[in-house]
């Protein structure tokens, strides 16, 4: 792949980012002052608040946290039963057990009871409440209770939401501004009837979307007629299990599209700056698996057309904090509009290591009622993204079983670390893998100066990292970031789907320098023969192999 060549502006960044490199000139001498150049000018921000809510779980959880820390704000977690162990509750400050009134309620329902958390966060003097991404990150009906029992909501205003959470009224904003769209449904449609009459009108394929929420939950592709009926029962089922909303959205059907998306951050006073775009275009399910920042690989001019886009459109919309703008782009690189993701996103990483900008902190500063140039982000400040990142979502999933989701105990949790390399994450050696939430353990994130360098660097994280006790997707992973499509950098939403070689793990040999490491049957061998022996040890030889008690020597 080609390398990726960046100007540098030499504008500071303001709190975020990097202060101007100072000119050459001789050595100073003992004693001597550092010169002005040196020194950083920006202040060190006031804390937005004095204690803020992690209204989620898991990885998300903690990155909240983790801010709110370094502002200086004191932190409160919450957690169903399910999750009293999780890192997320033993990382805050204070953290509060989830009830549920109904015994047969699902863990999940714990995290969407809205006056629930609104009352502890009203008995703990909370502040302000970050929702995450997922569970009610988009729910006006949650923004609205959290302004009106007088806590900052840190996100967009219940305005944004009613207009971006949903995607029909998205839609139709997006049309109004301008911005090109994929044919589809005026509005949200609750019936298989409404849903015939647009195939009846429009043809097939065509793509249900949970008309509320994300994450590839409710998103059915049709091609068949005969399918139409069953596919949408089970798109409203699941979008009404994960969002409390059983509507869908219909659209015409884009083939073998990639999937790009712009991060846009506004204040809700007009103002609304792009950090550059994201290639998102690796996906099963709808669900995204490795994202990139930029997306090097598309022609500048459509690059900055995607960014006019974002833009126009959410400024338009008066956009207040952090929210993703979402494109297809067609083989013919014509961009079509899908949705506004009016939230912090899973893959704000890649775009946070290659601008520098710690976006959290940016959404907590700004719902603290800062503007973006008091903070520093004003798009002649941030300058033009600085080589390349690649995230991988690393999950307790088996891809030879459809990724089917494992649980059990991590018997081994190790890192990959050094240089460029980040890990968001909650896992650790003893922790119990339940069956009740998303099977995301921890995402890795790599950066380089160019693709190859990152794709390199990224090639070593997944073989430095050591996950035993349960199946995960990593030797999928491997596959993928080893393959001669994904190495060009142009791969289509169809990547995964046209490669089901990907998921044969078992099988999987990998061009490494380490023997152990390049055939998926070596991987731990000497770690299971030693496991096996310590079981031996212990509980003697199993009697189920044909181990005769009897005939054994004491």
């Amino acid at each position: 792949a080609p390398a990726v060549s960046h100007r540098t502006s030499d504008a500071s960044v303001g709190a975020f980012g990097r202060v101007p490199a100072p000119p050459l000139r001789a050595s100073a001498g003992a004693g001597d002052s550092l010169p002005v150049e040196y020194i950083d000018p920006t202040p060190m921000p006031k804390p937005p608040f004095r204690k803020v809510m992690a209204a989620n779980r898991a990885e998300i959880a903690v990155r909240i946290m983790r801010a709110s820390t370094e502002l200086n704000m004191g932190t409160v977690a919450i957690y169903g039963r399910e999750d009293r162990y999780s890192q997320h509750r033993w990382g805050a400050d204070q953290s509060f057990e989830l009830g549920r009134a109904d015994p047969l309620a699902t863990p999940i329902s714990a995290y969407l009871d809205i006056p629930q958390i609104i009352d502890i966060a009203l008995q703990n003097k909370v502040e302000a409440i970050h929702p995450g991404y997922g569970f009610l990150s988009e729910s006006p009906e949650f923004a609205e209770a959290c302004g009106a029992a007088g806590i900052t909501f840190v996100g967009p205003t219940v305005a944004n939401l009613l207009r971006f959470a949903d995607k029909t009224s998205a839609r139709a904003a997006a049309i109004e501004a301008g911005v090109p769209v994929v044919p589809g449904s005026d509005g949200a449609m609750e019936t298989f009837g409404e849903v015939n009459e647009f195939v009846e009108t429009n043809g097939l394929p065509i793509i249900l979307k949970a008309a509320m929420g994300g994450g590839g939950k409710g998103m059915r592709v049709i091609r068949n007629p005969e399918d139409v009926e069953r596919l949408f029962d089970e798109a409203s089922s699941e979008a009404l299990a994960s969002f409390g909303d059983g509507s869908v959205f219909v659209e015409s059907y884009v083939e073998d599209p990639r999937h790009i998306e712009v991060q846009i951050i506004g204040d809700g006073q007009g103002n609304v700056v792009h950090l550059f775009e994201r290639d998102c275009s690796v996906q099963r399910r709808h669900q995204k698996v490795v994202e990139m920042a930029p997306a090097w690989s598309l022609p500048w001019e459509l690059r900055e057309r995607l960014h006019e886009y974002a833009t126009r459109l959410t400024s338009q919309a008066n956009y207040k904090n952090a929210g993703t703008v979402e494109f297809l782009v067609d083989k013919k690189n014509r961009p079509f509009f899908i949705e506004v993701n009016p939230r912090i996103q899973v893959e704000h990483t890649v775009t946070e290591e290659v601008t520098g900008i710690d976006l959290v902190k940016a959404q907590l500063r700004i719902a603290g009622g800062e503007s973006l140039e008091e903070i520093g982000l004003t798009q002649e400040k941030i300058g033009l993204p600085r080589g390349v990142a690649i995230q991988c979502r690393v999950t307790t999933e088996d891809a030879e079983k459809d990724f089917s989701p494992d649980s059990g105990t991590l018997s081994v949790y190790r890192h990959s670390a050094g240089c460029g390399i980040r890990m968001d994450g909650i896992g650790y050696s003893g922790m119990t893998i339940t069956p009740y939430y998303d099977s995301m353990l921890v995402k890795y994130t790599v950066r380089g100066s160019t693709f190859n360098e990152a794709l390199s660097r990224m090639r070593r994280v997944l073989q430095e990292c050591r996950i035993r006790g349960v199946k995960t997707n990593v030797p999928f992973l491997t596959n993928v970031l080893t393959h001669p499509v994904f190495e060009t950098g142009i791969v289509t939403t169809s990547f995964i789907d046209d490669h089901p070689e990907l998921k044969k793990i078992s099988s999987s040999v990998w061009d490494f320098a380490s023997k152990e490491q390049s055939k998926q049957t070596s991987i731990g061998g000497e770690e299971k023969m030693l496991r096996y022996l310590a079981n031996l040890s212990v509980n003697g030889h199993p009697t189920e192999l044909g181990a005769d008690l009897t005939k054994m020597s004491k």
